[in-house]
């Protein structure tokens, strides 16, 4: 077999990048339908007529400029050695706007393939583009492929293997009607994309500089444009003076030219061109109205939560069967060979209640990332991000940092770590001080177990407005930050809003399917270990083995901590303890529950109206629940979310902060909730 053929696959956000990616190499990265997925460049392998293509999906970005941190990172990545083929996905469905990457790629001297992405699309709006005209004007292959479909990918790796040491296909043909050059060369023949003489002038006697002084220096064309746009990677890598040639950035020039460009290449190779959908514009003079945006986001918000409970509730009472039947033959199989005592109570009030008490919920858990994965592939997504990014200005940060708090709802872990996509180290901060405010899928069980016990039909109304609490917290704490120390947004949120399409059944599968996966293996590994130790603590005592729970290491533990949770109506060793196990993982708290009060199938008709029974036996009841949640929702993230934090700030001094204000934030808000929900009742 034949040396490995290392590929980039790079392109505009939106424009299908990854989804060909996983088309090609099977991985289940995550894809939906709004910028700055993919952070970090990822790697795969696929195989072809005996060669072998090492694939890495670099950050979608729309150029080379190094303004922003992906820019930075598939810049310096293209490069480097470490790619020998670039592979330019675009969205052929918008070939002037993905096409000014392209101009740029082809500049960095390296083979470049297009490949024309969501065909499909064009063909559904009626467009066709010539093949045979593009590739003379840009002088490069140009392969149609459709990830979704995965039609073309054949075809394309083809290209890639038979075309990656060729920089340029011929013939280069333009025409550029009305313009006519006198500059002393023809580089009509030479080069893709020429500027206007005076511009092409001041590139060669800045190439000559370069001969003389870096004589070694690969793709001088490429640098001495750079020069001309005063790029400051490139001046401070290889200082050069040119005083003489340019006296200001001929950055804005070299964009325009590139632009006259793109349009004359759009004319003639796209056919029977189509006005946008006048739907999509007319859809989002509501979704994206100054006033009526953010209204429709909580409405469909709304209606989202209303499905994660009728729905899910509705699937997770075949779940709750299945687990009392389980846990019957269980405790008959155990019985049956007369298991010891205590080896009988470690798996049935230990692993099987802990554990199934939380699996109950992966209906729920299930419901709530289908809706978000259709809004995410609809297209919608984007336009939220879109309607956030004036609101997050006047907070100070970013509109940037939006999108880890898009991603928080997920998980706190991969919203944490894309804070780093944020330039500014202070936004960074604030960002991942407010993120773990945003309630992650792991609270779900919380809400939906508490809010079910104490509030019944207006269930699904409390989870709402604790989803809502999370928001307007982090909002204010972000507000006031943004008032002490008087930063303003650096960074303005460029975003695409792409046209709204149907979503696609495989790309919601493989989200749904990770999040599903990820729950279930939480599941099987830290809530089963959690739940062990959990048990472990309140069988266990001083004096060894007990069966009063109140001799137990967790009795102990619980009782010395609770003095300070009573002015929050928490002030009970049983809720103090699950809170604190909680820590390892927020579905933690519903199986603690489960082993603190000795009730099998929690989740259960029985199962919460016996835990309603011994909550009610110690003085608990929905005010003291509706204060539980938002503790839940508002202390100390999960210990895996605790480590990326110290891990992305570098520091402990800064995440032991964090750790401090969110825990002060939970008790002061459970304090306001709790005291209200007395006065109310």
């Amino acid at each position: 077999m034949n040396s490995t053929i290392n590929v980039g696959f790079i392109g505009n956000p939106n424009c299908g990048k990854t989804t060909l990616f996983n088309a090609y190499t099977g991985a289940n990265l995550k894809v939906a339908n709004w910028p700055g997925v993919t952070v970090e460049k990822k790697e795969g392998h696929t195989t072809y007529e005996n060669e072998t293509f090492k694939l890495i999906d670099l950050p979608g970005i729309y150029s080379l400029s190094s303004y922003t941190m992906e820019e930075t990172v598939s810049r310096q990545c293209i490069m480097s050695d470490e790619i020998d083929v670039i592979v330019n996905v675009v969205d052929a469905s918008c070939l002037e706007r993905n096409l000014y990457l392209t101009l740029q790629l082809i500049e960095l001297g390296k083979p470049v393939i297009l490949a024309l992405n969501m065909m499909d699309v064009v063909e559904e709006r009626g467009m066709e583009i010539d093949f045979h005209r593009l590739p003379e004007m840009l002088g490069i292959p140009a392969v149609p492929v459709s990830a979704r479909k995965k039609t073309g990918l054949s075809i394309l790796m083809h290209t890639v293997a038979h075309h990656k040491t060729e920089l340029r296909q011929s013939p280069l043909i333009h025409h550029h009607p009305g313009k006519h050059s006198f500059h002393v060369h023809n580089h009509h023949d030479e080069f893709t994309m020429v500027y206007e003489d005076y511009i092409e002038d001041k590139i060669d006697s800045v190439i000559k500089a370069l001969e003389e002084k870096y004589p070694e220096l690969p793709v001088k064309r490429w640098h001495a444009i750079k020069y001309l746009e005063f790029d400051t990677d490139v001046m401070s890598r290889y200082p050069l003076s040119i005083e003489n040639i340019a006296e200001r950035s001929y950055e804005k020039d070299i964009i325009n030219q590139k632009y006259d460009f793109l349009e004359e290449i759009v004319s003639e190779v796209l056919v029977n061109k189509s006005e946008k959908a006048a739907s999509t514009d007319k859809i989002d003079s509501y979704l994206t109205s100054r006033y009526l945006g953010l209204p429709i986001f909580l409405l469909i918000m709304a209606f989202v939560f209303f499905l994660t409970f009728t729905v899910g509730d509705w699937m997770k009472g075949y779940f709750e069967i299945c687990l009392v039947h389980f846990t019957d033959f269980a405790a008959g199989c155990l019985s049956s060979i007369h298991a010891d005592p205590m080896l009988s109570s470690l798996i049935l009030d230990g692993i099987i209640a802990g554990v199934g008490g939380i699996l109950t919920f992966l209906p729920n858990i299930f419901i709530l990332f289908l809706a978000l994965a259709v809004l995410e592939d609809s297209g919608y997504m984007a336009r939220v991000a879109f309607i956030m990014d004036g609101i997050m200005s006047r907070l100070g940060l970013s509109g940037r940092a939006f999108l880890p708090l898009l991603l928080g709802f997920g998980c706190t872990v991969p919203a944490i770590m894309a804070s780093r996509a944020l330039e500014n180290p202070k936004d960074r901060f604030k960002t991942i001080l407010i993120t773990p405010f945003m309630s992650c899928s792991a609270r779900l069980p919380v809400y939906v177990l508490f809010s079910s016990m104490f509030f019944g039909k207006n269930a699904m109304l409390v989870c709402y407005s604790l989803y809502l609490s999370g928001i307007i917290i982090a909002i204010a704490t972000a507000y006031v930050l943004c008032k002490i120390d008087g930063s303003k947004a650096e960074h303005a949120l460029l975003i695409e809003l792409p046209e709204y399409k149907s979503p696609n059944v495989h790309t919601i599968a493989i989200y749904v399917w990770e999040k599903v996966k990820d729950y279930l293996s939480k599941a099987g590994t830290v809530i089963f270990i959690a739940s062990v130790i959990m048990w472990g603590i309140l069988n266990f005592g001083p004096s060894g083995y007990v069966t009063d729970i109140s001799q137990s290491f967790g009795s102990l533990i619980g009782k010395v901590v609770s003095p300070l949770f009573e002015p929050v109506g928490l002030g009970y060793w049983q809720i103090v303890v699950a809170l604190i196990a909680g820590i390892a993982a927020k579905e933690v708290v519903v199986s603690s529950c489960s082993v603190l009060f000795g009730i099998q199938n929690i989740t259960s008709s029985s199962g919460m109206s016996s835990m309603v029974s011994a909550l009610g036996a110690i003085g608990f009841g929905a005010a003291n629940a509706y204060a539980l949640m938002v503790f839940c929702l508002l202390y100390v993230p999960c210990a895996a979310s605790i480590a990326v934090m110290k891990r992305e700030l570098g520091s402990s001094g800064k995440t032991a902060l964090i750790i401090l204000y969110q825990l002060s934030v939970a008790w002061l808000m459970s304090f306001i909730a709790y005291h209200a929900g007395l006065l109310l009742s």
